[in-house]
């Protein structure tokens, strides 16, 4: 059973600040100055909330992910200008977008091969000066303030849930029981910096052009909570 299909993951995580995620988008837009009617892609889209809210700011926006159920989900609010896919982010998207989106560490799942190649992808499908906005976790700010162990109640269900990194990978162990049948997950997200991704732009027409350390679009550094990078596409 693949954790990020069940339903058990969106209670984990229906908690989440939708509100936030609004002003992050919001802000983005304010200072990146997108325009109306800009062709975006919302690549890791799950259900689709981040698509949606970019769609009523008046963009022509696709939303890729990986999983069928997010997909099928998401697909009830499909309109002329609001579309989604089962997609994987390391396939060729078929199409070309003005922005890219990938938000809330969506990013480093797999390997740095998997990585390389969503970053050929992207350069590929985005337009000469279009941006990228890769929204991840600071690995230095989680290491300082790890959550070891953490009981969380939601739905009647008991989430228990342990944290540790291990060969330079971030993993979360998620275990409960449900109708009396016991179920234990796990998520990992490998512990990527900020070279890490100079790295795999290096012979690629995509540059890191600002980073920023949290939703408000404050300037980076050690402490953030967050490194969100805009990457910018230069002619070939």
């Amino acid at each position: 059973m693949n954790w990020f299909d069940t339903k058990f993951y969106h209670i984990l995580y229906k908690n989440r600040d939708n509100k936030e995620a609004e002003l992050f988008i919001e802000n983005l837009i304010e200072k990146l100055k997108i325009k109306q009617n800009s062709k975006v892609l919302d690549l890791a889209c799950g259900k689709g909330r981040h698509s949606i809210f970019l769609n009523k700011k008046g963009m022509i926006v696709t939303g890729f992910d990986s999983s069928e159920n997010n997909i099928i989900e998401a697909k009830k609010n499909n309109t002329k200008n609001l579309k989604f896919y089962k997609t994987e982010m390391d396939k060729s998207y078929n199409d070309s977008f003005d922005i890219i989106f990938n938000l809330f560490t969506s990013f480093g799942y797999i390997d740095h091969d998997y990585n390389s190649k969503v970053f050929q992808q992207i350069s590929k499908s985005l337009n000469i000066n279009g941006l990228l906005v890769l929204d991840f976790l600071n690995i230095s700010y989680v290491k300082k303030n790890l959550v070891r162990e953490e009981i969380k109640k939601i739905d009647n269900i008991t989430f228990n849930l342990k944290r540790f990194i291990k060969n330079q990978i971030l993993y979360k162990k998620i275990d409960f029981t449900y109708n009396k049948n016991e179920y234990s997950f796990k998520e990992s997200v490998m512990c990527l910096k900020l070279k890490d991704f100079k790295g795999y732009l290096k012979n690629l027409p995509l540059e890191i052009i600002e980073v920023y350390g949290n939703y408000n679009l404050e300037k980076f550094h050690s402490d953030s909570e967050r490194l969100i990078m805009i990457i910018k596409k230069s002619q070939p």
